[in-house]
């Protein structure tokens, strides 16, 4: 166990590091995730609060997307035979899961501060709208790091994320987006400690089904 723990933090760390020399691809999602913003304000303004979580969830989707999509993208067949060699396929998918979840919690944050910078802030409690939105950022990593997995190793990664992604992402998105209008309100709504539960077992899912499936496209 101790064992696997130092495999994953092993390829964790270099992802990290890959990411760091690499800055571009950061910077590049960033400047994404500004400049699609900065074109929502030219176009809307500061719109109302209904308005403005729909708003940041669809673009939250497409960032996610952006962001997760090229962690398997850059992997060589190469690099991948030497990982292998040296690790196990458990121990690979869970470090791609935790790395993009950084990722995804980094993209997240930077995303609240612009919309409330310059979307305007109709929320009645901004910190709680803060940890919905990480808790649905690390959701939709996760969904994607898993669906990439796959496209990945289909060799038909744009097309097959789009088929496959969007159908579970829907349903997702909707949860979160009534979840997250209890920022936007000042009284507490019934039914919401159920949505809750709902999307972090679907979470617990998708890292079971990640974890037992993905060895399997590992030995192809």
């Amino acid at each position: 166990m101790i064992k696997n723990l130092g495999f994953i933090f092993a390829l964790l760390k270099k992802d990290i590091l890959l990411e760091v020399r690499q800055q571009y691809t950061f910077y590049g999602v960033l400047l994404y995730v500004a400049a699609t913003i900065f074109v929502l304000y030219l176009a809307m303004g500061q719109p109302e609060g209904t308005v403005w979580n729909g708003l940041f969830w669809m673009i939250q989707l497409f960032i996610s997307v952006n962001a997760v999509a090229k962690s398997f993208l850059q992997e060589s067949r190469g690099r991948l035979l030497y990982f292998y060699s040296i690790a196990g396929a458990r121990d690979f998918i869970l470090a791609k899961l935790l790395f993009n979840l950084v990722l995804m919690l980094v993209m997240t944050l930077v995303s609240v501060v612009l919309f409330e910078l310059l979307l305007g802030n109709p929320l009645h409690n901004p910190w709680l709208f803060m940890a919905i939105s990480c808790f649905g950022g690390v959701s939709l990593s996760l969904v994607f790091t898993f669906i990439a997995a796959i496209a990945a190793r289909a060799q038909q990664s744009a097309a097959l994320m789009a088929i496959m992604g969007f159908p579970l992402i829907i349903p997702q998105l909707l949860l979160l987006m009534r979840l997250s209008n209890i920022a936007f309100a000042s009284i507490f709504q019934s039914g919401l400690l159920s949505i809750i539960a709902l999307l972090a077992a679907f979470d617990i899912m998708v890292v079971t089904l990640a974890v037992i499936l993905f060895p399997f496209l590992w030995k192809d």
